[in-house]
């Protein structure tokens, strides 16, 4: 028996899928061609590819192949979404509107562009992460060039109305940019739907290889125009340079696939162990849910056992699961969570609170063996510091 923790984080990354890794191997060595190259079988086997990939990805979210540029991954996608928008509509306007609870790599983002001019808004939310939808359609003024509000949050789960959103921005004349690197392929979106102007995703959250991801980009209804911000070959519409990483398209296109076919029994079965696991803490343990009462993300809990002793909690656990206590992308800084902050939890609940996300490989018996022993090692903790009785 393996010796080491139940892997409890897929929100952070998520293990290729055999089927993903079966179509990526011949890519690597007997279809080895340069999609860019149109003179030998060789780059045109790797152009189809390519094309393969761009259907499958639009089919996931609903809209066209030709919507769809390849990068290497969402933060590239964000990147380019932002600071495109920004350098493309500065006739038009100069403000932003995003949300406290954003990702990194959209509030660093935002906060860069402030420097170049941009006027930026951030919307607070309530304790479950909501945001005022009232509040959002009174920010928007007549400079207001961009929505940017992700679909699921990545340290809660909690669901952004996006469709909603959407209504408000077109109503405003405004582009709404949605940063879908949680929800895409885990719960349904559909880009006609939500009216999302753009989109970023990235592959190895849902069982594709790391290093590749997509931005949508509307063609009509407006017609979405980006000013590019890497140049070089032409590649993706003249929109990001460089040549293509076929392999890891292909295993992007091959997850979005799958994802689409398997995504609702997914949701159902690690709703219900999510559901399961949540009543086991509730019952036994002195626990906040945060952001219980908001629409969240099936697979992703995050929770406060209000402990001083966080070395202790974090330390004991890490021999049972692997999980995190926020973003995986910001694991380094060793400050509070600004997305539990941003709900309203001190330095203590925020530095205290884990994230644990399932995944498509979590066994349920193996789940809740670990489950009982994280109850163990709480329930100790909390006794010693007069959270429960002894």
């Amino acid at each position: 028996m393996s010796t080491l923790p139940l892997y409890l984080d897929y929100a952070a990354t998520t293990p290729v899928d055999q089927r993903v890794l079966e179509a990526m191997w011949p890519l690597f060595r007997e279809q080895f061609g340069n999609a860019s190259s149109k003179l030998h079988p060789q780059g045109w086997e790797a152009a189809e590819a390519v094309s393969l990939a761009r259907e499958q990805v639009a089919e996931l979210i609903g809209c066209i192949p030709e919507e769809i540029i390849f990068t290497s991954g969402a933060t590239e996608s964000l990147n380019l979404a932002l600071r495109g928008v920004a350098s493309a509509y500065a006739s038009k306007g100069n403000h932003i509107i995003t949300c406290l609870t954003e990702h990194r790599a959209v509030l660093d983002t935002c906060e860069e562009l402030e420097k170049t001019g941009i006027i930026l808004t951030k919307l607070a939310v309530d304790s479950n992460g909501n945001i005022d939808l009232d509040t959002l359609r009174n920010a928007i003024t007549p400079n207001t060039i961009l929505i940017a509000l992700m679909h699921a949050n990545n340290e809660t789960g909690v669901i952004h109305p996006i469709n909603e959103i959407g209504k408000i921005a077109k109503e405003k004349g405004v582009l709404f940019m949605c940063d879908a690197s949680q929800s895409a392929g885990k719960i349904p979106l559909d880009i006609h739907e939500s009216g999302i102007d753009l989109l970023a995703l990235s592959a190895h959250k849902l069982y594709g290889p790391k290093g590749v991801g997509a931005l949508y980009l509307r063609r009509k209804n407006p017609r979405v125009r980006l000013v590019s911000q890497m140049t070089g070959g032409g590649q993706e519409r003249g929109l990001r340079s460089g040549t293509l990483n076929v392999p890891g398209i292909v295993g992007l296109g091959k997850a979005a696939e799958l994802a689409k076919k398997e995504m609702m029994q997914d949701e159902k079965r690690l709703g219900l162990l999510r559901e399961s696991m949540e009543k086991s803490f509730k019952d036994h343990l002195s626990v906040t849910i945060n952001g219980i009462s908001a629409e969240r993300l099936p697979s992703l809990s995050n929770c406060c056992f209000h402990l001083q002793n966080q070395a202790s909690l974090v330390g004991g656990l890490a021999k049972i699961v692997a999980i995190s206590n926020g973003s995986a992308c910001s694991s380094a800084l060793q400050t509070p969570s600004h997305v539990l902050t941003a709900m309203g939890l001190d330095e203590k609940d925020s530095r205290g609170s884990i994230r644990i996300s399932l995944g498509r490989e979590t066994d349920e018996k193996q789940l809740a063996e670990k489950i009982e022993a994280m109850i163990a090692l709480i329930q100790q903790l909390q006794k010693e510091e007069g959270l429960l009785p002894r």
